[in-house]
C-alpha cells in the first residue's frame, strides 16, 4: 500500500469557519499575534492568553469539518495515510482521520508551564489557578513562536519515506514546517492546494492548485 503524507495549514480549517491570524494586519481576532502566542505575551499577561486561547475552544465547539477533511479520511481506503498539521483544532480527527500529528500543538489539551511532557486532555476554560500534576500553571499545549517544534523530527520521518505529498491550505511561510516538502524524495508527486500565490521549490514533480482546499481537492488524481 503506498504512502501519502499530507500536510495541512490554517486554509483548510478556514473553510470550517476557523479564524486564520495570517492576515496583511498582523491580527488574530484583534489581537497582536505575540501578545497571544508567544512566551513574552505569556509572561506579560497570562490571563489575556488564557481568555483568547478559551475563546478558540468555545468556537472550536460550533464548527464541523469540510469535505477536504472528509476526502482525507477516505484516502485511507486505498493508501496508508499520514497527516501532519499545522492546526491546532481537532477536525481532522472529528472526521476520522486515524494519523494525525500535530506539530503546533492542540486547542484541546493543556501542559504544565514547567514540564511540556506533562499534557492532558483538556475541553473546557483553563484559568489561573488550575494546576498540572506537579503543581504548576496550566497552560494551553500549544507551540508558540519562538518555541522548539517537538514533532518536527517526527514529521520529517513522514515525509522522508512518502510516495505522494499533499499539501492543502498552507502557503508554506510559516518555518519549520515549511521545509518539510524539501525532505520528499526527488522524483515523487507532490499537490499543493491553496487559493493564494505559493513560492515553491523549481521541481517538475510538484503541481500547484489554485484552489481553495474543498475545490482543488477535486482537481486530484490520486
Amino acid at each position: 500500500m503506498k504512502k501519502i503524507v499530507v500536510l495541512t495549514g490554517a486554509g483548510i480549517s478556514a473553510e470550517s469557519g476557523i479564524s486564520t491570524f495570517r492576515d496583511a494586519n498582523g491580527l488574530w481576532e484583534n489581537h497582536d499575534i505575540m501578545e497571544v502566542a508567544s512566551l513574552e505575551g505569556w509572561r506579560k499577561n497570562p490571563e489575556l492568553v488564557l481568555n483568547f486561547y478559551n475563546q478558540r475552544r468555545k468556537q472550536l465547539k460550533e464548527v464541523k469539518p469540510n469535505s477536504a477533511h472528509y476526502f482525507l479520511k477516505d484516502l485511507e481506503k486505498k493508501y496508508k495515510v499520514v497527516i501532519i498539521t499545522q492546526n491546532v483544532d481537532n477536525l481532522h480527527e472529528m472526521a476520522g482521520s486515524s494519523n494525525v500529528l500535530h506539530l503546533h500543538g492542540e486547542l484541546l489539551r493543556a501542559r504544565s508551564v514547567e514540564n511540556e511532557n506533562l499534557a492532558v486532555d483538556w475541553t473546557e476554560d483553563i484559568h489561573l489557578g488550575d494546576l498540572a500534576e506537579d503543581g504548576a500553571q496550566l497552560r494551553p499545549h500549544i507551540v508558540w513562536f519562538g518555541e522548539m517544534v517537538p514533532m518536527m523530527e517526527r514529521a520529517i520521518d513522514e515525509v522522508s519515506d512518502a510516495d505522494i505529498m499533499l499539501v492543502i491550505g498552507t502557503s508554506l511561510q510559516v518555518y519549520p514546517a515549511a521545509s518539510l516538502i524539501d525532505y520528499m524524495e526527488r522524483g515523487k508527486p507532490i499537490y499543493v492546494i491553496d487559493p493564494n500565490s505559493v513560492s515553491v521549490p523549481n521541481n517538475p514533480n510538484i503541481k500547484v492548485i489554485q484552489k481553495k482546499a474543498t475545490e482543488g481537492i477535486l482537481e486530484l488524481n490520486l
